[in-house]
């Protein structure tokens, strides 16, 4: 870790005390750490302005009635749904990847049957889209905080 982030044992520490609680303060943090309350917030800026720390408001999906779905996919346009999973507030995340499946998209929905009519609407019937496959993620075993576009019918997706 600390050749590959640029991290010491400190900074391990931090990081590790601030995704077990984000809510520490600083002065919390400190006494855990043995260090000051300014050596802390030195630290996190700096873990924040490399890049390796950050903070972000989401929905715990662990603790939602929501349904997700993961989606591989192997198309000949990738960016094309790369492009469109930034769009549809469905779409939570997507990957690129090596190997026969090409892209891997996280999704989620109110309705379990939403699902079924999102993969239809946006990959089923492209012609670039060579195979897709749908599979349902029946438990989660940690919290999992993402950001979520929770205005989903901002998009019109779910019209056949």
């Amino acid at each position: 870790m600390t050749e590959i982030l640029g991290m010491d044992e400190i900074d391990q520490q931090i990081v590790q005390l601030i995704q077990e609680d984000p809510n520490l303060t600083h002065t919390e943090i400190a006494t855990h750490v043995n260090r000051s309350q300014p050596t802390i917030g030195m630290r996190i800026r700096k873990l924040e302005d490399a890049g390796v720390l950050h903070f972000q408001a989401g929905i715990n999906i662990k603790e939602t009635e929501l349904y997700l779905s993961r989606c591989d996919i192997s198309t000949s346009n990738p960016e094309k749904i790369i492009e469109m999973a930034k769009n549809c507030p469905y779409m939570i995340n997507v990957f690129r990847l090596s190997g026969e499946w090409n892209i891997s998209l996280l999704l989620a929905s109110l309705k379990l049957d939403d699902l079924d009519k999102i993969v239809n609407n946006h990959f089923r019937n492209d012609k670039e889209v060579y195979k897709m496959k749908m599979e349902i993620i029946t438990d989660i075993s940690e919290h999992y905080v993402i950001p979520l576009n929770i205005l989903f019918e901002s998009c019109n997706c779910l019209t056949e």
